[in-house]
């Protein structure tokens, strides 16, 4: 493991970017820089999708409800929707420039990967981190954000280490300190301890990661299942030797849990759908894609396995309607028997989002799901097709269309809404900070523009249209 306190035969970096969606907004919309900007949905079921720390200072924080987030700034929040082809574009850049350093990366989501120099085989803490303020440097240089750095001898111990870097910073475990700085940790810290584990090893008294550790391995294999247990043990006496490699685009992305006591009534599996929902949506929005079949889980109480999936015309990144789709899929248990384990999947993953014309429809009450599946197939796959303009990908409610079905009246274009991308021939690329009362107002800046100029113009001047989110780019 290590050829002395200071050095170590290998190290692994964990590179994570400093609330990457809001710093993109930030960087993109330099008029934000410094304020508190939450990223998400606005609706009744908006969640956030990354907060700034200037709002993670009210407590504000990703996956909670956005009126949660708002009521905690205040005033002084700044809401915007997620635009995913800015994130994805700035993400391609962060990685571009890690790689050009660190030439194998295996990357996790869009804004984080682990790395294991070559170069650092055998180094001392000092070459180490001198090596991570190199590479903070470069990712600054080349996209103007700010990336926390963690090393240590394995992924565990570096992933570890870029949480307690946070934010703006370096942070490098020694072979020498990874013992006690484990031990003392919580266990649910622990690489793959979920609430479930957590909390099957509290009521046994196992409540860090130290404690943990000391069981005897066979002791540690029957409390939480053979290969499992036994991996978790040796990642918590510090051993871990899981290779850093470039990672095969997923084909699906779920999240599933066991519960303690068994699922008997529909009440009770409603709300669990809705939390395996939300957490595999939390996943797809790190992935940066956007899903078109959504598969619920059932596990019953004699273990075997039902699922049942529900096929959208479009892929969608949209949380309301996701959950919308899972829920049709859900059968009561007291016709199915009890069940112990629910999950969600989502999968024909696309980089694509084409939001839909009818999301009334899609996000319809269950007890309508009959009526709604019909009109899901009988939409005319021309109308689901038309291109919308405006679209939203992430947690929040999409951009009203600017088009509409053939046989029915065109909406106005110029339904403007915050955060929305915009173009002037005079004044260029810019975004809507507020629109009502029959006026919008447009700041015009990009991220080469420094903080721009705001102008107000009737909601209909047609010298103002939609336009591409990348222009803020610059």
């Amino acid at each position: 493991m290590s050829a002395g306190g200071d050095s170590a035969r290998r190290w692994v970096l964990h590179i994570d970017m400093d609330a990457f969606f809001a710093s993109v907004e930030q960087l993109t919309r330099p008029t934000l820089r410094g304020r508190p900007v939450l990223v998400g949905g606005t609706g009744g079921r908006g969640v956030v999708a990354g907060a700034s720390y200037e709002a993670r200072v009210f407590g504000a924080r990703s996956a909670m409800p956005m009126h949660q987030a708002r009521r905690l700034v205040g005033v002084t929040a700044v809401v915007v929707p997620p635009r995913g082809a800015v994130y994805s574009v700035v993400s391609g850049q962060v990685f571009d420039a890690l790689r050009s350093r660190i030439p194998v990366l295996e990357t996790l989501s869009f804004d984080e990967a682990f790395g294991e120099p070559v170069e650092l085989s055998g180094a001392n803490v000092a070459r180490v981190r001198e090596f991570c303020a190199e590479l903070r440097a470069v990712v600054r240089e080349r996209t103007g954000l700010v990336a926390s750095v963690g090393a240590g001898t394995g992924k565990q111990l570096a992933k570890i280490a870029s949480g307690l870097a946070k934010p703006d910073g370096i942070r490098v475990i020694s072979p020498a300190e990874q013992h006690q700085l484990l031990s003392g940790l919580p266990v649910r810290k622990l690489w793959g301890i979920g609430p479930v584990a957590e909390s099957r090893l509290r009521s046994l008294g196992i409540e860090t990661v130290g404690a943990f550790a000391a069981l005897p391995e066979s002791e540690a294999a029957s409390i939480l299942g053979g290969s499992v247990g036994a991996a978790l043990h040796r990642l918590a006496r510090g051993i871990d030797d899981r290779p850093v490699a470039e990672r095969a685009e997923a084909k699906q992305i779920s999240a599933e849990t066991t519960y303690e006591s068994d699922i008997v009534t529909l009440a009770q599996l409603r709300p669990a759908i809705e939390a395996m929902t939300v957490s595999a949506h939390r996943r797809l929005g790190k992935d940066g894609r956007a899903a078109r079949t959504v598969v619920l889980k059932l596990k019953k109480s004699d273990m075997s396995i039902v699922t049942r999936s529900f096929t959208l015309p479009y892929a969608t990144a949209d949380l309301a309607t996701l959950t919308t789709a899972a829920q049709r899929s859900a059968i009561d248990p007291a016709e199915l028997g009890p069940i112990r384990l629910v999950g969600v999947s989502f999968g024909g993953l696309s980089t694509v989002r084409q939001e839909s014309l009818f999301p009334e429809l899609d996000q319809s009450p269950i007890e309508e799901n009959r009526e709604a599946a019909k009109w899901d197939t009988a939409v005319p796959k021309a109308v689901v097709a038309a291109p919308l303009v405006g679209m939203v990908s992430g947690a929040g409610q999409a951009v009203t269309a600017a088009t509409g079905p053939a046989d029915s009246p065109v909406r106005s274009p110029h339904q403007w809404h915050p955060g929305t991308d915009v173009t002037h021939p005079e004044f260029g690329h810019g975004w809507v900070q507020g629109a009502g009362l029959g006026v919008v107002t447009v700041r015009f800046e990009t991220s080469s523009t420094g903080p721009g100029p705001a102008r107000t113009f009737a909601a209909d001047d047609i010298s103002l249209s939609r336009a591409d989110s990348l222009g803020s780019l610059g």
